[in-house]
């Protein structure tokens, strides 16, 4: 394929804004922001079954569209519905509630009296028959909705099938966990519960906690207070202990899966083969750098064979599980980053490898399933830039690979389930969203739907992406709002918002270049908000990832001053009045160049933030960090307490009071050893807030940190 760059032009040139009179809020940026005031997203969007016809919802309205022409082809409001629900002496609606299809002619909905089915053409209404799920259940894993399906309670599996309910574990404690997420969610681990593809067997994580430490969280809503203890396995210590079993529906038997090896091993990527004789574990070693593909008979529970294996000098970090071929259950697709972006393999399933599917300075992002034949795998990807993604679909034989979505920018694409229409959701720097659908035999795309510019009444500061060169020459891509009514000839005060971690990406060719509503409102007070992706942040390639191994906070540090480096040769930017905030890994970022890069910046703001990295998890950290025993150098380097004395300027600190991801602990040693030094630092907490402040009080948050920037800026 031939590369397509984005136009420096309109990166490095043209901008974007408006001349409107309203000023914002920091309530309207941050209530409404991904509300009423974002671009609007369709509800109920998808392709009706066994048809090329999408529906949709708007103000309502159902309304249908034909894939092939993109014309809308009928629509049905709440009132016509309403009137047919009155004929038919049943309650009415105020809006399209649990909406799905049962066929191209025939909906389900929800009405106080519980679900019901319509038909189109006859004006008809019936009660549902189809049984449902209790969403309400914990961990619910369903195989078939509403007679067979799984769900945790008490830390213990239950499994429910044609009515009749079994308890699979009964040893559930608070050491014992099961059925839920291990490995504190990393190595794309997000549930406990696998479905073998029959529905026959379920797959379930036991993980014992044991030897990991309690750690305290208090809850201060009592009287009085209480501590209620979590498991927290902090770097270098002792890790949980995890296993896999499967349940067998049948004889109501689990069998423990024969995973032979260190306790503290990671077992991820779970499923089974097509025919459910088998079930594949990625087996990866706590030193992260070495993993084993591994078979095991699923009715037994015996080790078969290890299909192939990967290791990495640095780390190794399997997140996709096998992905059989459709139709074909002796091949399957395989994700690596082994050449050092992230690729399809084609594998059989003894393990010998076919062809690499795709190949280049890019990476695939995620996969969107076969075709009906199972000739093609559709995925998304970042072919065209970092910061841009677009829809494809790779012919297995032949290797072929056919961009289907087109013009520059981001593409979130879902495919019909024959794999011939795809619902195009594509947005970009200047254009805040459109629809389209598109003939993946074709290529022939149709916008439906142009989303207004919801914030166009607002006066707005202009933004735009560029590039920057860190010291080793390499691109970083950045973005920058310019205040209302910008001056060239004038100097203003800079905020950096950033994050620089892992498995992020702050800066995409997206509406307002990814930007938040709550900048706008900054650049009305007068401030430049910038952001940079550097080294360590994802999407650039393993060898962009890696740099930061070992040495957690240094180069995202450099590359961050190589973007302060570019603000401070603008002539329109105040040098004397820079400031600096992010969260989690930001916050870690931000005090890092607080104190280790002093003067650089007046102001910081930093929440949740790491500060001695041997007091976060093992899985996290040792990954990018090694263990503490092994990396004392790097873990005392980029150990902030070093550097309190070292603090010029203002820095509030702020932390959620039951933070189990970055422990409160982090931010009250720093608070300490400020203290110890004499230094002077603002604190703030917010009690009943987990490691993000969400809900009604990020509102509160948002406006003390711009008004902090406000006032010492």
């Amino acid at each position: 394929m031939q590369k397509g760059l984005l136009t420096l032009a309109i990166t490095l040139i043209y901008t974007f804004g408006f001349s409107q009179d309203k000023l914002l809020t920091i309530q309207d940026a941050l209530n409404k922001g991904r509300t009423t005031l974002a671009p609007k997203r369709l509800q109920g969007l998808g392709f009706i079954p066994n048809s090329n016809k999408v529906a949709y919802i708007e103000n309502n309205e159902l309304i249908i569209v034909d894939g092939e022409t993109g014309k809308t082809v009928s629509k049905i409001s709440t009132i016509a519905l309403n009137k047919d629900l009155i004929i038919a002496s049943l309650d009415t609606v105020s809006a399209f509630e649990g909406l799905s299809w049962q066929n191209e002619n025939q909906f389900y909905f929800n009405n106080k009296k519980g679900e019901w089915l319509h038909s189109l053409d006859k004006k008809t209404t019936v009660k549902s028959e189809r049984k449902v799920n209790d969403f309400s259940l914990e961990n619910l894993e369903t195989f078939k909705v509403g007679e067979t399906y799984s769900y945790v309670s008490g830390n213990n599996i239950f499994v429910s099938n044609n009515g009749k309910t079994n308890q699979v574990t009964t040893d559930g404690s608070y050491q014992i966990v099961n059925g839920k997420s291990v490995h504190r969610d990393e190595f794309g681990i997000t549930k406990g519960l696998f479905w073998s593809p029959n529905g026959n067997a379920l797959a379930y994580y036991r993980m014992d906690q044991s030897d990991v430490d309690d750690y305290p969280i208090i809850d201060w809503t009592t009287y009085p207070a209480q501590n209620k203890n979590i498991k927290y396995p902090m770097a270098g210590k002792k890790s949980h202990y995890v296993t896999v079993l499967v349940y067998n529906l049948k004889n109501n038997i689990s069998t423990k899966i024969k995973t032979e090896g260190p306790k503290d091993q990671y077992l991820t990527n779970i499923t089974f083969s097509p025919d459910e004789k088998y079930i594949y574990i990625v087996v990866l070693n706590r030193e992260q750098n070495h993993f084993k593909v591994n078979e095991y008979d699923a009715t037994g529970g015996d080790f078969k064979r290890t299909l192939f294996e990967e290791k990495d000098e640095k780390y190794a970090e399997p997140l996709n599980p096998m992905l059989f071929v459709k139709n074909n259950p002796s091949q399957f697709i395989w994700q690596s980053r082994r050449d050092g972006f992230n690729h399809f393999y084609l594998y059989n399933i003894n393990g010998a490898l076919i062809k690499q599917l795709t190949k280049g300075n890019w990476e695939v992002k995620d996969d969107a399933g076969f075709d009906d034949k199972g000739e093609n795998l559709f995925f998304s990807a970042t072919e065209q830039s970092p910061i841009n993604q677009d829809f494809y679909s790779v012919n297995l034989k032949s290797g072929k690979i056919k961009k289907l979505t087109q013009d520059n920018g981001y593409h979130t694409a879902a495919i019909s389930k024959q794999g011939d229409y795809v619902i195009d959701n594509f947005t970009s720097c200047y254009i805040p969203r459109e629809f389209r659908v598109i003939n993946t035999k074709t290529g022939k795309s149709n916008t439906f739907y142009k989303a207004e510019n919801s914030i166009k009444d607002y006066k707005l500061g202009k933004w735009n992406l560029f590039t920057i060169k860190n010291v080793e020459g390499t691109d970083l891509h950045c973005r920058m709002f310019k205040p209302v009514g910008f001056d060239s000839t004038k100097k203003y005060p800079v905020i950096v918002y950033l994050y620089n971690g892992p498995h992020s990406q702050m800066v995409t060719n997206t509406w307002m270049a990814g930007g938040e509503l709550w900048y706008q409102y900054m650049a009305q007070q007068g401030f430049i908000v910038f952001t940079l992706d550097g080294r360590g942040t994802n999407y650039r390639g393993k060898a962009f990832e890696q740099a930061i191994h070992r040495q957690v906070g240094t180069k995202e540090m450099e590359d961050q001053i190589s973007g302060v480096n570019y603000l401070k040769s603008l002539p329109y930017v105040d040098a004397t009045r820079l400031g600096v905030h992010g969260w989690s890994y930001g916050g870690f970022i931000t005090t890092s160049l607080m104190t280790r890069y002093p003067g650089t910046f007046k102001v910081g703001a930093a929440g949740g933030p790491v500060i001695d990295w041997s007091y976060y998890e093992i899985m996290y950290g040792e990954r990018y960090n090694d263990s503490p025993q092994e990396n004392k150098e790097g873990y005392a380097k980029n150990n902030l307490l070093n550097y309190v004395d070292k603090l010029q300027g203002k820095l509030l600190m702020i932390h959620g009071a039951q933070d189990p991801v970055v422990v409160w602990q982090h931010s009250i040693m720093y608070q300490k050893k400020a203290v110890d030094k004499g230094i002077q630092l603002d604190y703030y907490v917010y009690p009943g807030h987990e490691h993000n402040v969400l809900g009604r009080d990020r509102a509160h948050l948002m406006e003390k940190i711009c008004n902090y920037f406000i006032y010492n800026l």
